[in-house]
């Protein structure tokens, strides 16, 4: 402004021309009348005062307050923006006349004609002078803009006002003077723009005063326009100044006008900003999104990486139950969520282009590939810790089996040493007679003999605690100590046995009788009773098989023990026939035997008592041996059941996604009927999902009857299950793809016409049906199009450029989506950064900054807060405190690449 203007500055000068002819020379006869030269410098002062108040001050007395040219040159900064050169600061004359001629030759560079107005008039206080020579200013800068169909200033601001006020009864602008004398015309304009402010039917046309003042007070208090005539004024001139009414109605123009632009320009940044809010709430819905799903699949995966072994079978397959629970209840819905993530990040992508932002880039960690990594280790730990249940459900029931065995095996053994020690270190053989001794003689051989034959069962059991601490049974010290009990047990029993057996020896040269029947008899009996402890213990042991040719060779195994049931029962009857003889002889030589046979503590009745033993355990294990034969039978049941369905379902996915593959290329018809041809061959799909269940059911069984292969079919559940989330994700994100394409049309205004071309322009060119194109076939298809991408430098530099926009990551593959959004980018226009800037700029009313109170005032509050809260101050010069940049903000919304 002038007050504060440190320098000097270069005059602006523009070629205008004469911007507009006065209607008629300035009449100075007419400034003769007191009530329009009244009317005028009313109507003059405040509509410069309106403008001086800006700079903080204003004029009193129209003719003398310009007189020293300051305020008039302060006058025309403000209402041009431009500054004009530094003005005189001296009292004198001659100071005065220069800074008015400084103010007239500004007023001449912008076109205008002054008409016998010279400095010296003005700087003299004449009237007349000064208020022509503010009437070419008005003219100038207040009306000279106002155009309507290419009409002049003075022909515009009317037909303006003849076509606002057109729909109001009582009102019938023809001219700027007797039109406006009732004050309806000044209330029906204020009505047309602001309603709210005027209750227009209760004005009177026989009430003018009321009328002009009710539109004086209500332009002055709520649309910033101040008083510049009374009503007095006008009401008691025949004929009101015309120029004065020109002066007031413009400000009226130029309040509505510029209501009009700063809402046409809100509107624009409310719909930018609502863009780039809604974008956001979806920016932070995936981050949420995808921080859940990763917080969860990173909980999961220590879990089933866990490989801590539990001690019992129960224990393990309570764990099984829970991977159960896992499988069917807690993943299905976070392979829902993954699916959704994905969809919600290609719609989020989509949109972007479609707003002419820049692409989405996830927090780091939270990419979709990102994801994908993070899902597919969980599922490879997910197989690993399915497999490692199964093999420690395996170890556990054959460790349970084998300390079984270990049990029984080490109780018959421990039955059979019991009182063994007692007997080897009895004396009873230092006062017998020689045929005692002879009879102890051949009972230790025998004893030995069967001894040497449990010599295998103590290996066995030995074997077995080794196999059990091979397989880190949990009972393994208790195992060890019964088993070192025993061995120790039996190097002292066989240490005994060759003390009592020289001990025999060195009687013997002195007691050589010996019983040969008892001997024989012994000798027969031992080995004999001990097939019969050894038959009854194979037909009490346990057995565990997996398949219906394991239990096969346990049948044929026993039947071939069946086999030699005749051989021994003769071998018992000789047996018996040895003891029989004894009893014989002894009758008749009437021999007193003492009744015990002294070479075996075997009897006939011990002999017959195991036999029955082993008659009544044959037919037991027939029984338990066609009861698992029955049950394997079964199990291969459940086998060729899963097979039979797996061989159905697994085919059937695979049949399927080979068709929507193909499907995606192949469609015909509007977008709309391809989504719908889509959604029905998802529900077709989803239709099948009662076979998948019950392969899941088939599944269940064959796990819960503990069955581990399975030769009838390749595939596995977990083979199913994958293709079934896949076909599933598949056809989903197939789509999700239509769903962009419409979105781009609808967004573009591209037809359906156009994208038919598009997609058939890709179809031709994708030979193999994959869905993406080459380099080369997607140069083909460009040139197709219209494309100058030859071979020469021009054409391969705008093959490079394309490229890059459809191939950011140098896959060399161009996808359907990436060619229709080039496509659409091709075709279609979009909001830009400098459109934005604009539109700020207006509401800034042209400044290079605008302020919080600008912003509330244009703007619905949730987006004024929305860009006060992102703005950055502004630093440019001509600053004012709370001064934001709306510049930069603009060309944030869009990113770099817009500038």
């Amino acid at each position: 402004m002038v007050d504060y203007h440190e320098a000097n500055s270069q005059t602006q000068q523009s070629n205008h021309g004469d911007y507009m002819q006065p209607e008629e020379d300035w009449d100075r006869d007419l400034l003769l009348d007191p009530a329009w030269e009244r009317q005028q410098r009313k109507t003059f002062t405040a509509w410069c005062n309106s403008h001086l108040r800006k700079a903080g001050t204003q004029i009193e007395v129209i003719e003398e307050d310009f007189r020293d040219g300051l305020k008039l040159m302060l006058l025309l900064e403000v209402i041009s923006g431009e500054r004009l050169p530094k003005p005189e600061r001296g009292k004198m004359r001659v100071h005065k006349i220069n800074n008015v001629n400084k103010a007239l030759d500004f007023i001449a560079t912008k076109g205008v004609k002054l008409v016998s107005i010279g400095a010296e008039e003005i700087v003299d206080g004449n009237v007349k002078m000064t208020l022509g020579m503010i009437w070419t200013i008005i003219l100038r800068f207040a009306i000279q803009d106002i155009s309507v169909e290419e009409t002049s200033a003075k022909e515009g601001l009317l037909l303006w006002c003849q076509r606002k006020t057109a729909p109001y009864k009582n009102v019938n602008v023809q001219n700027f003077h007797i039109s406006w004398k009732d004050g309806l015309a000044f209330n029906a304009l204020i009505h047309r723009h602001r309603p709210e402010l005027i209750d227009y039917d209760k004005l009177r046309k026989d009430d003018p005063l009321t009328n002009l003042n009710n539109a004086f007070e209500v332009a002055e208090k709520y649309l910033d326009i101040p008083k510049m005539l009374d009503a007095e004024d006008i009401v008691g001139t025949l004929r009101p100044d015309e120029k004065a009414i020109m002066t007031y109605v413009s400000c009226y123009y130029h309040a509505f006008s510029g209501a009009q632009k700063a809402e046409t320009a809100a509107n624009r940044i409310c719909k930018v900003l609502a863009v780039n809010q809604e974008n956001e709430h979806l920016m932070e819905d995936y981050e949420k999104l995808a921080s859940d799903l990763l917080e969860w699949i990173r909980q999961t995966k220590p879990w089933l990486e866990n490989r801590e072994p539990e001690k019992t079978m129960p224990a393990m397959q309570q764990k099984l139950e829970d991977f159960r629970d896992y499988r069917r209840v807690h993943k299905p819905p976070k392979v829902q969520e993954k699916c959704q993530l994905e969809i919600n990040f290609n719609t989020l992508q989509t949109k972007l282009r479609l707003s002419n932002r820049p692409a989405f880039m996830p927090s780091e960690g939270k990419m979709v590939s990102d994801i994908n990594n993070a899902w597919q280790g969980l599922e490879q730990a997910e197989k690993g810790y399915e497999e490692w249940l199964l093999n420690e459900i395996r170890r556990l029931e054959r460790l349970d089996h084998l300390a079984e065995k270990f049990r029984q095996k080490a109780t018959i053994h421990e039955d059979w040493t019991k009182d063994k020690e007692a007997m080897l270190t009895q004396k009873d053989y230092e006062m017998a007679a020689l045929a005692d001794i002879k009879a102890l003689l051949k009972k230790h051989e025998a004893f030995e003999s069967d001894l040497a034959a449990h010599q295998d069962r103590v290996e066995q059991i030995a074997a077995i605690a080794q196999e059990l601490n091979d397989l880190d049974y949990y009972d393994s010290p208790s195992v060890n100590a019964r088993c070192q009990t025993i061995c120790d047990h039996w190097d002292t029993l066989g240490s005994l046995t060759q003390t009592r057996r020289d001990a025999l020896e060195r009687t013997e040269k002195l007691q050589e009788t010996i019983d040969q029947l008892y001997l024989e008899y012994a000798k027969r009996a031992a080995p004999f009773n001990n097939w019969m402890e050894g038959a009854m213990e194979d037909l009490q042991d346990m057995f565990i098989v997996h398949t219906t040719e394991e239990i096969q060779g346990l049948i044929a195994a026993h039947e071939q023990f069946k086999a030699t049931l005749p051989d021994a029962d003769k071998e018992r009857e000789a047996i018996l026939g040895i003891h029989n003889e004894m009893m014989k002889i002894a009758q008749s030589y009437n021999i007193k035997l003492s009744g015990v046979n002294p070479y075996t503590s075997i009897t006939p009745q011990s002999i017959n008592e195991k036999w029955d033993k082993v008659q009544q355990l044959v037919p037991a294990r027939d029984q338990a041996l066609q009861a698992e034969f029955n049950k394997q039978q079964s199990n291969e049941h459940l086998r060729e059941q899963f097979a039979n369905n797996a061989n159905v379902v697994g085919p059937w996915i695979q049949t399927k996604m080979q068709e929507i593959g193909r499907i995606s290329i192949e469609m015909h018809g509007t977008l709309e009927d391809q989504l719908n041809q889509l959604k029905q061959y998802e529900n077709s799909i989803v239709n099948y999902k009662p076979n998948i269940e019950k392969l899941e059911q088939d599944h269940q069984l064959i796990q819960e009857a503990l069955i581990f292969d399975n030769k009838h079919t390749n595939y596995t559940m977990e083979h199913i299950r994958v293709g079934w989330e896949q076909l599933l994700t598949t056809i989903a994100r197939t789509i999700n793809e239509v769903q962009n394409q419409i979105l781009t049309r609808d967004a573009k205004g591209i037809s359906q016409e156009q994208l038919n071309e598009f997609r058939s322009s890709f179809t031709h060119f994708d030979k193999d049906h994959s869905g993406k194109l080459g380099p080369e076939e997607f140069k083909a298809c460009l040139i197709s199009l219209g494309y100058d991408v030859g071979n020469d430098l021009q054409g391969e530099a705008e093959f490079v450029r394309i490229m890059g926009v459809v191939d950011p990551n140098n896959t060399e593959e161009v996808s359907f989506q990436a060619f229709i959004d080039f496509m659409s980018h091709e075709t279609t226009d979009t909001d830009t950064a400098e459109q934005v800037m604009a539109s700020f700029k207006i509401l800034a009313g042209d400044k290079s900054y605008i302020t919080a109170e600008e912003l509330r005032r244009e703007l619905p509050p949730d987006q004024a807060e929305y860009c006060i809260a992102r703005m950055a101050p502004y630093r440019g010069p001509d600053t004012v405190p709370g001064a934001l940049d709306y510049m930069s903000f603009s060309t944030a919304l869009y990113g770099e690449s817009d500038l």
